[in-house]
Order: C-alpha cells, then structure tokens, then sequence
C-alpha cells in the first residue's frame, strides 16, 4: 500500500462515504413521495450510464500498468467497450466485450 497513514485513509473514506449518503438522502429525503419533474427524470436516466465511463477514464487514458504512459492495449480495449456497448445498448455485454478484449490483448503482447 501507499505511505498515506491508515488513519488519514479512513477518514477520508468515511468521510466520503458519509457526505455521498448525505447528498442522497437529502436529494430523496426531502422529495418524499412527490412528484419529479419529467425534464428532471430525464437527466437524471443518465446518472448510473456516466458513473462507469467516469471511473474507468483515467485508467484508460493513465493506466497504472504502464507508469501513466497511455498504451494501445488500453485504449483499443476501451474503444472495443465503447463499440459493443453502443452498438448491442446493453452495459453487460460491453463490459463483458471490454474486459475480454483487454485479456486477450494483454496475452497476445
């Protein structure tokens, strides 16, 4: 593990998951039964499909493998993703396609 001290670590973990909880429960607390606007909604669709794409970017773009230096290994396999994923719309098999493609590329290097 990095030298960050178990301390700091789980403070800021807590800490995090504690301010994420807060945001939700203050978005879905306070709305309660009523009704959310239909543009809101719609918006609000797209949260859970940027979450991925939002984690995985910087180990695409910076993977830690190869010290930060973009490889082409990682970026084809995101393209391959990126592919399946919009061309079948289904996030399994596009996840599937991606993880799959970076093995095989990885053991045909």
């Amino acid at each position: 593990m990095s030298g960050i001290p178990a301390v700091t670590l789980w403070t800021v973990i807590l800490g995090l998951a504690l301010g994420s909880f807060g945001l939700r429960f203050v978005f879905i607390g306070f709305m309660g039964g009523k009704p959310i606007a239909p543009w809101l909604m719609r918006h609000l669709r797209y949260t859970a499909v940027a979450i991925i794409p939002a984690l995985v970017a910087p180990l695409v773009v910076w993977p830690v493998p190869t010290d930060g230096v973009p490889s082409l290994m990682h970026i084809a396999a995101a393209a391959a993703t990126f592919a399946a994923g919009y061309l079948t719309r289904n996030v399994l098999i596009g996840l599937g396609t991606g993880g799959l493609a970076l093995v095989l590329l990885y053991l045909a290097a």
